[in-house]
């Protein structure tokens, strides 16, 4: 058997999670063309349960203080230059929401492929040179938060995605072999 890479598995095996960017702009015609290629993800009976909302450009300010207003006043008071100069050298920040079905299995399927759809788009987007982070934080519940960043009623925010040109790319870290995590029933 070849155990040669092919080109799927070095992309994925290549792919880093980014934290530092260059504050150059994402063309948005690279962002929509990356949106459409994750569509492609697997999702149970074609429900297709996420969508998107993004902030880039001059909108950062308004994610910047969402994020700020979701804070108690004392991480507001600890985190806020920090947050400013963060927020606001990130290109685009997208959030990645689906609708919350009431029934179990559904609901297990959509976020199932939501996060499907995230990975897709992460490594569309690591091809394509651009890093991303999918962040998972306490504001995106803060009731403030989802008003000003347009979640509706019944949505999870299932990530906040940071995209943008690496600044730094991090060197990859190990992990742990999968014969360490399988159980095998023969």
């Amino acid at each position: 058997m070849n155990m040669e890479l092919q080109p799927m598995a070095q992309l994925i095996r290549e792919r880093r999670t980014v934290r530092q960017f260059k504050d150059d702009a994402v063309p948005q015609e690279l962002l929509l063309s990356l949106l459409n290629t994750a569509n492609w993800a697997p999702n149970h009976g074609l429900r297709e349960p996420w969508r998107y909302i993004q902030f880039s450009g001059d909108a950062r300010q308004v994610f910047t203080e969402a994020v700020l207003g979701a804070l108690s006043a004392e991480d507001r008071l600890k985190y806020k230059e920090q947050r400013m100069k963060d927020y606001m050298t990130i290109p685009v920040h997208l959030l990645v929401v689906m609708k919350e079905d009431p029934r179990p299995k559904q609901w297990m399927e959509d976020f199932g492929a939501v996060c499907s759809w995230i990975q897709c788009f992460q490594l569309a987007a690591w091809e394509q040179g651009l890093g991303v982070v999918w962040k998972t934080n306490a504001y995106q519940n803060a009731p403030s938060f989802r008003d000003i960043a347009g979640v509706g009623p019944g949505e999870k925010v299932v990530g906040v995605l940071h995209i943008g040109f690496p600044e730094v790319i991090p060197a990859s870290r190990p992990r742990t072999p999968a014969e360490d995590k399988l159980t095998l029933f023969e």
